[in-house]
């Protein structure tokens, strides 16, 4: 009875939060609107009561009571019943014209509760109509419908993010967000910039689906608090934390697949105080077999080792909190030819070709926030160490890179005569010191950045949101001023209709060779023909989203476009010559269009719907020539499907991937001769499935299947059988590698 109990407070506290998004005061400009204190009784006296619902009936747009009890609601022009809704008390519903102005309520007749059972599941995947950003929020419920290895197979059922192969040996992921790379989406841990330079070609391997608690998935440019690096998007993780409901107290899950991979990952926490609590969780993944299913002599997943850990202490105190955590990382990558021995690399005549990538990662972290006594305003303190390093070679080429990064971020909140106009001012900096070894060339760059930045949000609640930001910051590296300007505007009508606008600029600094180490997987010669210069871009975008009531079932439908159009970018040529990578800056256009519709639907009782379509147009001036940027599926669908009578759970996901061109190989005679210069890649559809059942309240058994079409790219590898010939190129990845791959789990967990 009393987990049931705790669920129904739950559900009443996401429904509550829901709700008082929508609160309305327009005093200001001169609309009429009640206020007051809603009070409970005990032994005989008036209590103010925090946290009630009060809002219109049938509409539904209301406000929820502060600390003091107190309430502020515009008038409805025809709504008159106001209701009044707490937890263990009866609803109360009253006529606001018989109270004027000023009511203040008194709940009276307590509701005893007796055992409740909710038989509504949570949203795996939602965009909040009230949200002035589109913000896409997968769930804990999502992660689990998937593998979720890792960050990287998070978004097996999201129809915004692509994920895909790197390159053919050596396991890297790379995210793709509106028709472009990874890199130009800002990656965030708890709203603190990561997962950048050395992290980026493997850093969603880096995070343990068990270790997430949600993810937040925006598109286009987001707030200026974060920085000015979002150019396509952002995403941020959430981490399990020491508190109920964002972590469990004992969980345990052990995890094998029919590629040889197995992991066990365990998270807990404990309370250390009334106030705070300690949260501790480890993860331990490795390969044991060795496998070679299309016989070109190359291993078809890398051998990977890695051991992760991650505490934290979280202290949340009335007008103080802290968070402060580490994390610990150590990974062994081995790749190449089967028969590769690392240990003799390196003797004279061993010509099996190997790859070799030991990284070791540390990251320290602390977030302080103070709460004064006047309402809604604070200062928050946000601060990050980050060393990472990296000792690998491909072939005979090595690369070895040390990245040390500090980030700092002030930020001061508060609002201008009332919460409808809110401000907030900071001041961040960041260090970024990288020193890189290629082969016998040595590259280090120090980067300084200061900035200052300031963001006002004015929200009616009930229509219009509008957030206007800029910041200015100083790159000491490439001694230029960036200024970043940002707007997002948003309107919702009544039936539930949101539209959102959104425009700003975006920077970043590349870090060429750390952020495309996996093209060294290859005899192509990188060629810098000149300096990279920053890269800087505009996006603007537009999304529609709408709540349709069907039958008893919500649909909501999002449509959305976005537009990015560079002003500097760096180009990987690998059109003009086979043999040769050409790095430069653009001259001349560089842009990508991005149109998607989505729709999410409980078709039935315990089974829900995701069906959504997206199309690509994404050119960019190589070699003088505007043509389409290679590796870009000109469109995308999905359908996901969701069923959990019970303690069953089904899930099936299904992509359809468009075609995509392939840069042209004309001039790799091995390539022609096997008939891989195919100029474009084919459509294809993958499968994914996962059946879950609950045994009792603690345990859980999953079983899966990935890519259950078994489509495989055809020789992803060009001249396989001589990789240290001119024509080796391991580079040209455009599908999956790898046919069906099942496996196993079992989970563990005391909530």
């Amino acid at each position: 009875m009393k987990i049931n109990k705790i669920i129904l407070i739950s559900f009443l506290m996401l429904l509550a939060n829901g709700v008082s998004a929508q609160h309305h005061h327009h005093d200001h400009e001169g609309h009429e609107h009640i206020e007051g204190t809603v009070y409970e009784e005990v032994d005989g006296k008036k209590v103010p009561l925090p946290g009630v619902n009060v809002y219109w009936k049938i509409v539904n747009e209301g406000t929820v009571t502060d600390a003091n009890g107190h309430y502020e609601i515009c008038v409805h022009e025809k709504i008159h019943c106001l209701v009044f809704s707490c937890v263990s008390y009866e609803n109360d519903t009253v006529h606001h014209m018989d109270h004027g102005m000023h009511y203040d309520h008194v709940f009276a007749g307590e509701h005893m509760l007796s055992e409740v059972e909710i038989a509504a599941r949570r949203q795996a995947q939602f965009v909040s109509v009230l949200d002035p950003h589109a913000v896409q929020q997968i769930t804990g419920e999502a992660l689990r419908r998937c593998a979720c290895c890792s960050l990287a197979e998070s978004f097996e059922t999201n129809a915004s993010v692509d994920v895909a192969y790197s390159d053919a040996v050596t396991g890297a992921k790379q995210i793709e967000l509106l028709g472009l790379s990874g890199i130009y989406t800002q990656m965030l841990a708890e709203n603190m910039p990561n997962f950048r330079g050395l992290a980026s070609a493997f850093g969603l391997g880096y995070v343990p689906g068990t270790f997430m608690n949600g993810i937040q998935v925006s598109k286009g440019t987001s707030s200026v608090r974060n920085g000015y690096e979002s150019i396509s998007g952002q995403i941020n993780v959430d981490f399990k934390e020491p508190e109920e409901g964002k972590s469990e107290k004992v969980f345990v899950n052990l995890f094998g697949s029919t590629m040889g991979m197995a992991e066990a990952n365990f998270n807990t926490y404990f309370k250390t105080g009334e106030k705070s609590g300690i949260a501790l969780l480890g993860h331990v993944n490795h390969n044991f077999m060795k496998m070679d299913s299309n016989h070109d002599t190359f291993l078809d997943d890398p051998m990977v080792t890695q051991y992760n850990v991650f505490a934290r202490y979280n202290y949340m105190g009335d007008v103080f909190t802290c968070k402060i955590g580490g994390k610990a990382l150590k990974e062994n990558r081995l790749s190449g030819q089967m028969d590769f021995d690392p240990d003799k690399r390196g003797d004279i005549g061993y010509d099996v070709y190997g790859i070799g990538i030991n990284t070791q990662r540390y990251e320290a972290f602390a977030k302080t926030g103070f709460f004064f006594s006047r309402p809604e305003t604070s200062l928050g303190i946000q601060q990050q160490f980050t060393y990472h390093k990296v000792d690998s070679y491909f072939g005979r080429t090595d690369y070895d890179a040390k990245q040390l990064s500090y980030y700092a971020n002030a930020l001061f909140d508060s609002y201008i005569y009332n919460d409808h106009h809110k401000y907030s001012v900071g001041a961040s900096y960041s260090y970024d010191n990288f020193d890189e070894r290629l082969a016998d060339s040595a590259m280090n760059r120090i980067e300084h950045v200061p900035g200052v930045f300031a963001e006002y949000v004015f929200n009616d609640e009930c229509h219009w949101s509008v957030i206007g930001g800029f910041r200015a910051d100083y790159n000491s590296y490439y001694k230029k001023m960036l200024y970043t300007p940002r707007l997002h505007v948003r309107f919702k009508t009544e039936s539930e209709l949101a539209l959102r606008l959104s425009a700003g600029k975006g920077y970043r600094s590349p870090n060429v060779l750390a952020e495309n180490s996996t093209l060294l997987a290859s005899s192509r010669q990188l060629m810098f023909l000149e300096t990279p210069k920053m890269e800087e871009a505009w996006n603007y975008g537009i999304n529609l989203t709408k709540h349709f009531d069907i039958g008893e079932k919500e649909l909501e439908l999002m449509v959305d476009f976005y537009r990015t159009d560079f002003v500097n970018q760096i180009v990987l040529d690998r059109d003009t010559d086979a043999h040769q990578i050409r790095i430069y800056n653009l001259n001349g256009k560089s842009y990508s269009n991005c149109a998607q519709i989505e729709m999410n639907y409980e078709l039935f009782k315990d089974f829900d719907a995701t069906v959504a379509f997206r199309f690509n147009d994404v050119k960019m001036t190589i070699d003088d020539t505007l043509r389409e940027k290679p590796f870009v599926n000109r469109y995308k669908g999905l359908v996901s499907l969701s069923y959990a009578p019970g303690t069953w759970q089904f899930d099936l996901t299904t992509q359809l991937n468009g075609d995509s061109r392939v840069p042209s190989l004309s001039g790799n005679a091995t390539a022609v001769e096997n008939g891989q210069d195919i100029r474009r890649s084919p459509f294809y559809v993958m499968l994914t499935a996962q059946v879950t059942k609950k045994l009792g309240d603690h345990w859980e058994v999953y079983v899966g299947g990935e890519n259950l079409t078994n489509y495989k790219q055809d020789k992803p590898i060009i001249a396989a059988s001589e990789p240290f010939g001119e024509d080796f190129d391991a580079s040209m990845v455009w599908g999956p590698l790898s046919g069906i791959r099942a496996y196993l789990g079992v989970r563990f967990q005391i909530k």
